[in-house]
């Protein structure tokens, strides 16, 4: 049986859910909802911590 699980540290403060999608209360005028999609801020949206050494040089 194939290994399904990922090798990548995932970002302790979204759990691996980097995107949300929050309605914004308003409508558009073909009724519907208007969105908003908010990355979470630690991982920049990827769902994943990337190792400190990228992190230095830029990457």
């Amino acid at each position: 049986m194939p290994e399904t699980a990922s090798t990548a540290p995932v970002c302790h403060d979204c759990d691996g859910f980097a995107t949300a999608t929050i309605t914004t209360g308003s409508r558009s005028t073909d009724g519907t909802r208007a969105t908003v999609h908010v990355n979470c801020p630690t991982c920049r949206g990827l769902g994943r911590t990337v190792p400190a050494v990228l992190v230095r040089i830029g990457r």
